[in-house]
């Protein structure tokens, strides 16, 4: 125990050795309050002043000497260090003060490396014990009558503490609930919800562990007090996010209670893994460096190893003389963490460390930064030696920017006007000296480490700050500083400080001390390793995870901790179909989207419409705006890191919209695309809806005449779409789906017909039938027939027969061939005299093979003859193609060798006449077999190749593994076993996706050679 305890939370109360020590005046208590709160020496006359406002100085002073003489001889000549003319605490003496405790506590949870807002399993024990030392507000029923400056500063201490309280208890919950421990978390509830009972984010946390816990009576009992409350006080209801939780557990549809997981695992053991990394100190006062203060993540630094290096052998070289870095880069891109490293590494080595931060909304504040790291850096100061190395003179130009240096430091000679010659430099110069001085004092005994000075976000810097760090730039060899600046580099493409910022960078090159750094995103795999090195060995993150990550953060560490962060608490699981914006992602795009206004903000709200990507030409014309209008308003949005411009141009175009335009319009990108749908969203449903229209209008003009462009359709097709023009949709997914076809990307085209269907396109027969065919194209054997039989319950009578003779080709695929063959007669059957003599070709064409398959070679010839009269009757050449090559692969299975070669180069010189791609390949395949069996290996090497790069083309994924299959035989019988072997798998791999139907795999499937 501690000599002497000084309570502050509740009564104040002093203590040693566990007995209550009397001090006979309030104001005894008050100064010894301030003392230990503030941590500061204090000169009498300010002192004074605070706690004696109405008297004149010498009355003030005489009573605080008689104040000091009681409270000293109360603690027994103990804790107070007293001097001529300042007063502080003698700490060396064991004095123990609840209030340090309670921030000691707090600044152990900093020391994992996390955020300030969130907790870790190993925050449990410290958080618990800061919520048992606040035993009640501070110094509470306690005040000085006769002094409102220290009711001031007491109830401002107050209420900040009271405001720690809360955060640190709702971290509690939160850190609690994820581990299932319901009833302590509900207990740390309550006592969050005591703080202040109109804050609903409590009253849902509550209501949220009551269900949990399997008290839902008390949940909804919860709701209503919050209702209650809320209509009492405000006059108000709940929050929608309340009402609906409310509903869900009514509805006993809460999400289900959260489980240890791979989410809650990484967050455990993130901060051990980075505690065992960091470097080990032996004095005690640096576990809570400055970085912690910044609310650093908690996840390990990967991706960044050459950065770091470049970092650390940087900063090493500053202690040898003084050194600038820049830390560049795109808005969350990983700047302040980077830097936020190297003030830990700079901290553990003993070094000073002075961090400040330059802010949006302060950039017409001249020297805010240059003020916040003077104090900061005086508030690092426990001993007086500062003073001696730093002129009086040079003190009083600093008392410019901190007038309560002259209480500090009294007797300072007056400072000259501002206006007189070489003024400014004369107060430049006392800052930096002044700087110097108080860097200088603040590393540990012995330690030869350069004192590190950090400015945070110096794009938003004012103009006066960058002169002053261009100041101190020029004059980095005189002080072993290193001054370390992070800045978003997009941002500075403004003309209003860019010069500057160059002129800054200019100053540091120039002396040939600068290293910068520019920050690019994280790839895949550094987000696989980042994952992979939080997560225990023994827990494999879900399958998907990681590229799901990555596309969702485009590689941004500041999103890709933030949706991390978001699993943790259960907000997103892996297993979510679509994640919700995390709220610090939503947060910072809010943050800047705030300034764009006007055309810019018309502009940036039509791009989202339009696509990830846009031309300039189709924004300007759906937007409305003048040539002059879009112009200026891209640039702003360019110079703030919103949009990037593309620079594509025809030829060499790998953005998509710039394929389909084939032009050299100027494209432009959003620079993330999570920023382009919270765009989206914020855009009102009615401008969607008109903007959606014309982004249609203006694509269909850009279609007229572009007859090689296939993508367009399906984006007309999807802006008439949210433009609730479901009619105009249909036609236009139709059109795509038959343009994808043309292409052979059977995929995209199932997709445009489908949309096409469910939108209600007229023509439902043909869409059927056309989504058929691409099943079978690609193996899906049963949803083709289905798509066939659907068809048919919409057709005449001639449309029905060629619907038939499709499903005897599907069946006769699926080697069910006496199905195959009765819808070869029902087909034919449906079919007078005078119907389409080429169908009925090819209908004898697949029958005979089908007659082939099943041995009966007799009726296989007389169809194979039918089909080859009726398509030379009708001068159908692709019925003729399809008739000689039936021919030719029953010539093969008689030894009529030279027949079967005659037939089949026939059919492939008919095939290639008419470009019919399919016939060819099975002219091909035919031919290579017929080659393979005369012995003639090579040439039917050759033909199976080339029938496989056209079954490629296709897409027909059962004739491509058949060729596969055909290959690997005769790539064996040459002795090439492995390229053999890799065509076998890849046949192997086809086959077994292809035909499979509720879990089975029909073997008939693979017995596929000719066709």
């Amino acid at each position: 125990m501690a000599h002497l305890q000084l309570f502050l939370f509740g009564t104040p109360r002093i203590e040693r050795e566990g007995v209550t020590v009397n001090v006979d005046t309030r104001k005894a208590v008050a100064l010894l309050a301030y003392l230990a709160v503030t941590r500061q020496r204090h000169s009498r006359d300010a002192l004074a002043a605070l706690l004696w406002p109405d008297y004149d100085q010498p009355h003030a002073r005489a009573t605080l000497r008689r104040t000091l003489s009681a409270l000293n001889k109360a603690l027994a000549g103990q804790c107070l260090d007293i001097d001529r003319e300042t007063i502080g605490l003698d700490y060396r003496s064991g004095l123990w003060v609840d209030v340090d405790e309670f921030h000691n506590y707090i600044a152990n949870c900093r020391s994992h490396q996390h955020a300030a807002t969130e907790s870790c399993q190993s925050c449990l024990e410290p958080l618990a014990k800061a919520a048992v030392l606040y035993a009640g507000d501070f110094m509470a029923g306690f005040n000085l009558n006769d002094s409102s400056n220290f009711d001031d500063w007491q109830f401002f201490q107050a209420d900040t503490l009271r405001r720690e309280l809360a955060s640190m208890l709702e971290r509690l919950v939160y850190c609690l609930s994820a581990t299932a421990n319901f009833e302590a978390a509900i207990s740390y509830g309550r006592r969050w919800l005591s703080l202040d009972r109109l804050h609903e984010p409590a009253h849902r946390a509550l209501m949220q562990l009551f269900a949990w816990s399997g008290q839902r009576t008390a949940a909804l009992h919860q709701y209503q007090e919050c209702a209650q409350t809320l209509e009492e006080e405000l006059g108000v209801a709940p929050l929608e996010a309340t009402t609906q939780l409310y509903k869900d557990i009514k509805a006993n549809q809460v999400m289900p209670a959260p489980t240890p997981s791979l989410a809650t695992v990484m967050a455990a053991t993130a901060s051990s893994q980075l505690a065992s990394t960091m470097p080990e100190v032996e004095d005690d006062s640096f576990n809570s460096t400055p970085s912690t203060m910044l609310g650093y993540t908690s996840y390990p630094l990967v991706g960044r190893q050459a950065e770091w290096d470049t970092l650390v052998q940087a900063y090493t070289d500053s202690s040898q003389q003084g050194r600038m870095i820049i830390v560049e880069g795109e808005a969350g891109i990983g700047k302040t963490r980077l830097a936020g490293e190297l003030t830990n590494y700079a901290h553990a080595r003993g070094a000073t460390v002075i961090v400040a931060r330059c802010y949006e909304g302060e950039m017409s504040l001249a020297y805010g930064p240059i003020i916040a790291a003077l104090r900061e850096a005086l508030g690092q100061q426990h001993t007086h030696e500062w003073r001696q190395k730093v002129a009086p003179h040079w003190i009083s130009e600093a008392t410019r920017l901190l007038p309560e240096l002259a209480t500090l430091v009294p007797g300072l000679p007056p400072t000259p006007p501002l206006d007189s010659p070489g003024a400014q430099n004369h107060f430049f110069e006392g800052l930096r000296q002044l700087l110097a001085a108080l860097c200088g004092n603040g590393a540990k005994a012995g330690v030869a480490e350069a004192s590190l000075l950090f400015f945070d976000d110096v794009q938003w810097a004012d103009n006066a700050s960058l002169d002053f760090l261009g100041y101190i730039a020029r004059r980095l060899y005189e002080n072993h500083i290193c001054l370390l600046l992070t800045w978003r580099n997009v941002q500075l493409a403004a003309a209003a400080i860019s010069p500057r910022h160059q002129q800054l960078v200019t100053e540091a090159q120039r002396s040939g001390r600068l290293t910068l750094i520019s920050l690019s995103r994280l790839s895949q795999s550094t987000i696989k390793e980042l994952v992979q090195s939080i997560a225990p060995a023994m827990i494999e993150p879900p399958t998907g995870l990681i590229a799901r990550l990555y596309q969702e953060t485009e590689g941004l560490p500041f999103f890709l901790v933030e949706y991390l962060l978001a699993m943790q608490k259960g907000t997103l699981t892996a297993e979510d179909d679509n994640w919700a914006l995390p709220h610090g992602v939503r947060d910072l795009l809010t943050s800047r989207l705030a300034a764009i206004d006007g055309a810019s903000g018309q502009l940036l709200s039509t791009a989202a419409i339009i696509g990830r990507s846009f031309d300039y030409d189709t924004l300007r014309e759906v937007s409305g705006r003048s040539e002059e209008e879009t112009i200026t308003a891209l640039e702003e949005l360019i110079e703030q890191g919103l949009v990037v411009e593309m620079r594509v141009s025809t030829g060499a175009a790998s953005n998509t919209r710039a394929l389909q335009l084939q032009q050299s319009t100027p494209v432009y990108d959003f620079c993330h695309e999570k920023l382009r749908t919270l765009v989206y969203e914020e855009t009102s449903l009615a401008r969607r809806r008109l903007l959606h229209r014309r982004v249609a209008e203006v694509l269909i003009a850009q279609m007229r005449g572009q007859r090689s462009v296939t993508v367009l359709p399906g984006l007309i097709a999807y802006h008439y779409q949210m433009a609730g023009n479901t009619s105009a949709a249909a036609e236009y997914y139709q059109q795509a789906g038959e343009r994808a076809r043309q292409l052979y990307a059977h995929t995209e085209a199932l997709a445009h017909f489908r949309l096409a269907l469910a939108l209600g396109y007229p023509a439902t027969a043909a869409l059927h039938e056309a989504i058929g065919d691409l099943h079978t194209f690609l193996g899906e054997y049963g949803a083709a027939l289905k798509s066939y039989e659907t068809a048919i319950s919409m057709c005449t009578t001639p449309e029905i027969a060629n619907l038939e003779h499709k499903m005897g080709a599907v069946y006769m695929r699926r080697g069910e061939l006496v199905s195959a063959e009765q819808h070869f007669e029902t087909a034919l059957h449906m079919l007078d005299q005078s119907g389409q003599a080429d169908e009925r070709a090819k209908i004898y064409a697949d029958w005979s093979l089908a007659a082939y398959h099943r041995g009966h070679i007799d009726q296989a010839l007389d169809f194979a003859q039918r089909a080859l009269d009726v398509a030379e009757v009708a001068h159908d050449t692709r019925a003729l193609a399809q008739a000689h090559n039936i021919l030719g692969i029953l010539a093969s299975s008689q030894g009529e060798t030279e027949s079967a070669y005659e037939h089949l180069e026939q059919s492939l010189s008919l095939a290639e006449s008419q470009n019919d791609v399919s016939t060819r390949a099975a002219a091909l395949n035919n031919l290579a077999l017929v080659c393979k069996a005369s012995g003639r290996v090579e040439r039917a090497l050759t033909l199976a190749e080339a029938a496989l790069v056209l079954c490629n083309t296709l897409g027909d994924r059962h004739h491509e593994a058949a060729l596969h299959s055909n290959l690997a035989d005769l790539l064996h019988d040459m002795g090439r076993v492995e390229e053999s072997m890799a065509h076998l798998k890849q046949a192997v791999s086809i086959y077994a996706e292809i035909g499979v139907e509720a879990g089975t795999v029909q073997p008939e499937i693979w017995k596929l050679a000719e066709w």
